[in-house]
């Protein structure tokens, strides 16, 4: 009989356990969005430019950058079915000499920089870049909820063809302001390409395909979200009967 009633006990502790862990929602939904694929350069609201250091050959027109037929032999079993014609964001460059050249690649919008807001917590973003064996190095330039910008090594450039990176956000880059008015995401700046002070710098090209980033798109969403960014309507003081004056004495 005692053995029964242990065992009974033990069952609706179990029960009284889980049931909470059941009932609750999942505040975690990990997704994996695409910022640009560079298909279809009239689809976003952005398109992209190059800058470069004071030693890029600018009298013949470099740094060049278009448009390109092409992606990663790994892509097109994903893009299966579909018509559209595949493209890359191809990138050249040719400096006066050998240096710490660099150049940037980032979104524009009406002829100014322009900062792709990333939804949710981010713990990566990945691409596809077009290698061609020289000592490059590339980084990531991301935008904090504080202001701050941020590099992020993505590693170098010499392996030929293409080859897909992977770049882990630190957790110690702020996502979020914790200030209502602040920003409520990071935001991609661009990317950086670095030359070695010894390599060749006179003939470069690069290609990058399928910007994308994997994030917790709920980490910002909590009970009673919809209320954060209510509108009040203008004036808390129009039409009010009970108002503060300029001296701080209520009327």
């Amino acid at each position: 009989m005692k053995k029964g009633a242990v065992v009974f006990t033990s069952l609706a502790l179990l029960v009284a356990f889980c049931l909470p862990a059941v009932a609750q929602p999942s505040n975690r939904a990990v997704e994996t969005i695409v910022v640009d694929n560079f298909d279809d350069t009239g689809s976003n609201e952005w398109t992209w430019n190059v800058t470069a250091s004071r030693f890029i050959d600018s009298e013949n027109g470099f740094p060049k950058q278009s448009f390109f037929e092409g992606q990663p032999n790994s892509l097109k079993f994903l893009k299966q079915g579909d018509e559209s014609t595949p493209k890359v964001l191809g990138v050249k460059t040719s400096f006066l000499r050998k240096g710490e050249n660099w150049f940037e690649v980032y979104p524009e919008k009406d002829g100014k920089a322009f900062e792709i807001p990333l939804a949710g917590h981010v713990t990566q973003i990945d691409f596809w870049v077009w290698g061609a064996k020289y000592l490059y190095y590339i980084d990531l330039l991301v935008r904090d909820a504080d202001g701050r910008v941020y590099t992020l090594p993505a590693g170098n450039l010499t392996f030929a063809g293409w080859k897909n990176i992977i770049v882990p956000v630190p957790t110690y880059i702020r996502q979020r302001s914790r200030l209502r008015s602040g920003p409520k995401t990071m935001m991609f700046v661009g990317f950086r390409i670095r030359t070695d002070p010894n390599e060749y710098v006179d003939d470069f090209n690069v290609f990058f395909d399928q910007l994308k980033y994997t994030t917790n798109s709920l980490s910002n969403i909590y009970d009673g979200y919809e209320l954060t960014d209510i509108d009040f309507g203008g004036s808390s003081s129009s039409g009010s009967t009970n108002t503060t004056s300029s001296t701080g004495d209520a009327k």
